[in-house]
């Protein structure tokens, strides 16, 4: 497994090794011991999977507040997606900032969204499959999100906001600047 770093701190691209033949490649999508040999542990306690018919879909951003907070494992098995990390913890350098990434079936790449962060994407192919690992089970209660398309945030989207698909929830969620604090920084 590959671990790549980015510009805010926790986020990280990671892309699992793919051991290829003729008839195509086998790939362990996650490994405790492996992200363990990079100093990463988690106890990833739910999976899920979405499914988005058509391309330009935004899911998003989203995220859970204390104490459901989930650190998220996204994986794309079918597709692609711009796949897209907000930092929102209260305090810290990078507050209101992104991290983006292509993560497509082909590419094999994935992205950990940390506790702390909103988490939202684009499809950028039609019948787009997301495997989503959390470490915090659903909790309908502290479910929240902000606008996936807020200014302020600066998110390149593929999408205006005339051609993107989303859900009625998707498309009032409130801006960063009426967001109360919602995470605490706590140092690098």
């Amino acid at each position: 497994m590959e671990v790549f770093p980015q510009a805010i701190g926790p986020v990280m691209v990671l892309k699992p090794a793919r051991f290829g033949d003729a008839r195509g490649y086998f790939s362990e999508l996650y490994s405790r011991r492996a992200l363990a040999e990079h100093g990463l542990a988690f106890n990833f306690v739910q999976d899920n999977v979405s499914l988005s018919a058509e391309t330009g879909t935004v899911r998003g951003l989203h995220f859970q507040t204390a104490p459901s907070e989930q650190t998220k494992l996204v994986t794309v098995l079918t597709g692609a997606i711009l796949d897209v990390v907000v930092d929102l913890r209260w305090g810290s350098p990078t507050y209101g900032r992104h991290v983006a990434a292509e993560l497509s079936a082909d590419n094999g790449l994935q992205m950990l969204a940390p506790r702390g962060f909103a988490h939202g994407f684009c499809t950028l192919a039609p019948d787009t499959r997301v495997l989503y690992k959390v470490d915090g089970l659903y909790d309908p209660q502290r479910d929240f999100g902000l606008r996936w398309n807020d200014m302020a945030l600066g998110i390149a989207w593929p999408v205006t906001e005339a051609e993107a698909k989303l859900s009625a929830k998707d498309g009032v969620q409130p801006l960063l600047s009426e967001l109360p604090p919602v995470f605490a920084y706590e140092g690098p």
